[in-house]
């Protein structure tokens, strides 16, 4: 039996393939696991990239009780067992909970007291990030890390250190498509490799046999795969129809999922389009919902209509720039506190309905402003409506 995802799983910090900005020698984060200094923490990224194994080599490097649990099955019962076993224990645990995004409010809260007391390090994985599934309980008592995709030359000098050892026959070719087509995904890689070994003999065709398209969401390194998602993002923004549809179609050539296509539309559409013309969002909308029920090779069609709409509407990134700002703000530290009139069931709040429909009140205690409109396109008419609306009297 092969199985080379197992097989070769890395068991040092030093074996892992890619994560440099978290283990390279001197990092934070590979400091702490040296001094045994870490806490509680939640890794997140794509699948394949490592999540689990790191947190199998931390357990084995800080040579700690290791308990590995899913979130799709977990049971609070089995948690507090394993607490209970090490209540008095000189070394605590390290308890590994896959798809942490899944967890419910409930289930944060049972890990609560035990994280605060320090009864294990816990550890979460997630293909999400858990800032958005994570109460804020949770994530003050830990900290976030991101691990990336597995860049295209670490994935292809590992894949050919796996080939080399096994003795298998792999053409140049067919080695590039397996890196492309498993977009950082190194698990997904090594399974590709083994089952057109299974079959035979790893070709390109017997490859493409096993995997049309390449999977998720199009996070591979490679510079074609990345070079013309540009260029049909730049071609769109410049508004030049034939240039983006030309690359739309080199896209679908190379194997590209259409969901991710549609995927990176939906985003072009908001950061590029916005306002100028909002339903330019309705319809990415639609076509990323129509594109995930008939896939393949209808949806070049629907994906080639969507590209002529957003290539032939006004392009203005005011809305993108205006969410920046606020962000920026924010981490800045410009935390405003919210002015007691607007806080919840507040007696002296003025209901604007009650006033025609607006009444000049504040909503921030310093107020700030972020947005600033291109007035193009449908921007001009929504700048228009709110200039009527702020500037009705106040006299009612």
């Amino acid at each position: 039996m092969l199985h080379f995802a197992l097989n070769y799983r890395p068991k040092t910090l030093d074996a892992i393939v890619g994560q440099e900005h978290l283990l390279a020698k001197g990092a934070v984060f590979r400091t702490l696991i040296e001094n045994d200094a870490l806490s509680h923490l939640f890794l997140f990224g794509p699948p394949g990239c490592g999540k689990t194994t790191l947190a199998r080599v931390i357990a084995s490097t800080l040579q700690k009780p290791f308990y590995e649990l899913n979130a799709t099955t977990f049971k609070i019962e089995e948690v507090r067992k394993i607490f209970h076993t090490y209540a008095n224990a000189l070394q605590k645990p390290l308890i590994f909970i896959d798809e942490v995004h899944r967890l419910n409010k409930s289930q944060q809260e049972v890990l609560l007291p035990f994280m605060e007391n320090q009864s294990a390090t816990i550890i979460g994985a997630s293909t999400e990030n858990p800032y958005f599934s994570l109460t804020a309980a949770m994530r003050s008592r830990s900290h976030l890390f991101e691990l990336y995709a597995i860049k295209h030359e670490s994935m292809q000098t590992y894949l050919k250190e796996v080939i080399e050892k096994e003795s298998i026959q792999v053409e140049s070719e067919a080695l590039a498509y397996i890196l492309f087509s498993s977009s950082g995904d190194l698990r997904a890689a090594l399974n590709l490799i083994e089952s057109a070994y299974r079959a035979g003999e790893v070709t390109l065709q017997r490859l493409k046999e096993i995997r049309p398209h390449a999977i998720q969401a199009g996070s591979s390194e490679n510079e074609s795969h990345y070079e013309l998602t540009s260029a049909m993002i730049k071609s769109i923004r410049g508004s030049d129809i034939n240039a983006s549809l030309y690359y739309l179609a080199r896209l679908i050539a190379g194997g590209e999922p259409a969901e991710f296509i549609a995927r990176r539309l939906a985003i072009l559409t908001s950061e590029d389009i916005g306002n100028a013309n909002p339903n330019a969002l309705n319809l990415a909308s639609s076509s990323l919902t129509i594109i995930k029920h008939i896939g393949y090779p209808e949806a070049r069609i629907t994906l080639a209509q969507l590209v002529i709409y957003l290539a032939s509407s006004p392009k203005s990134n005011s809305a993108y720039k205006a969410i920046n700002n606020a962000q920026k703000a924010i981490q800045e530290g410009k935390i405003d506190t919210v002015p007691p009139h607007i806080k919840t069931h507040a007696h002296d709040y003025l209901y604007p309905h009650d006033f025609c429909g607006w009444i000049n009140q504040p909503y921030l205690s310093n107020p700030e402003t972020f947005y600033d409109s291109n007035l193009i396109g449908f921007e001009k008419t929504l700048d228009e409506w709110h200039k009527k609306i702020t500037q009705k009297s106040e006299n009612y």
